[in-house]
């Protein structure tokens, strides 16, 4: 069993953090909400640190699972970074969705030190999490990541390393177009399926076993139906990421209309009040726009 620390215990650090400590590692960890750091430890066991650097000494891994690129530099730089409290040898692995460009520049700062860094964001949401069946995405150097993965596995049920520092976070961006096409196309038919004045359950009842069906139909078609969305990945996190992805194809030169669009779309919904609705609320974007 190792040492082992976790930095950011939102709706996905939390769980994750958890099933380390669940498979029998020594698990510290961090988060700036001191009080939900002491909830984990009454809850998992472990212990809890005020600083990232505090957590990280000593430790074989440090895995952090944070907001976005300011939140992840503030866990991994300064004088109270997890970088100054490792040591030679130890790895880093984020799990944060963030920019390949702070994954590359965080490996080099990283390297200089002795240490290695893999970025690992993951897909799956925060049932995922909770159930250990995250999908992860990694970017890196071999040894390290195949020293990782077996404790990744801990609440992952699919994790693979696809390419040097940066290609983990380049593969969840691919992850976030397909997923906002996917729910914009979801979206239109199931709106247009009750216009028609169809019965949506059979609809989907008949199309998700054809070439139509998605995870996202699976399990998001009931409550799209219902107008429900107090729940799942927040509107304001996929414009976070999507931003991202825009900002990643300004730069690689890829076109992507598409995306662009449903990034506005996503606006509208955040405009609606939506800014914490599920991502499948595009849906009700569509039925305001009828009102109008």
């Amino acid at each position: 069993m190792a040492k082992l620390a976790f930095l950011g215990l939102g709706v996905m650090g939390y769980p994750m953090a958890g099933h380390l400590a669940a498979a029998g590692h020594e698990v510290c960890v961090y988060n700036r909400t001191v009080a939900k750091a002491k909830a984990w430890v009454a809850k998992h066991g472990g212990s809890m640190a005020v600083t990232p650097r505090e957590a990280a000494a000593g430790c074989e891994i440090v895995f952090a699972c944070v907001g976005n690129d300011d939140d992840l530099r503030s866990v991994v730089q300064g004088a109270d970074g997890a970088l100054a409290g490792m040591e030679t040898g130890a790895i880093f692995v984020d799990h944060t969705t963030a920019s390949a460009d702070v994954a590359r520049m965080l490996y080099v700062e990283a390297a200089a030190k002795g240490i290695a860094f893999v970025d690992g964001p993951v897909s799956g949401g925060q049932a995922g999490a909770e159930n250990g069946a995250l999908t992860v995405m990694c970017g890196g150097d071999d040894a390290p990541y195949a020293r990782a993965e077996p404790y990744i596995a801990a609440f992952a049920k699919s994790c693979r390393l696809m390419g040097a520092s940066g290609a983990g976070q380049l593969t969840k961006m691919v992850n976030q177009i397909c997923i906002a096409g996917l729910l914009q196309g979801l979206s239109e038919g199931l709106h247009f399926a009750q216009k028609a004045g169809l019965d949506g359950e059979a609809v989907v009842d008949v199309i998700s076993k054809g070439a139509a069906g998605s995870w996202q139909m699976e399990n998001r078609y009931k409550t799209m139906l219902a107008d429900e969305f107090d729940f799942g990945f927040a509107v304001d996190w996929m414009r976070k990421d999507l931003g991202i992805v825009l900002a990643e194809a300004e730069n690689n030169g890829a076109s992507l209309p598409g995306t662009a669009t449903i990034d506005q779309y996503y606006k509208d919904v955040q405009n609606m009040g939506g800014q914490r609705w599920d991502t499948s609320s595009l849906i009700k974007r569509l039925r305001v726009l009828d009102k109008s």
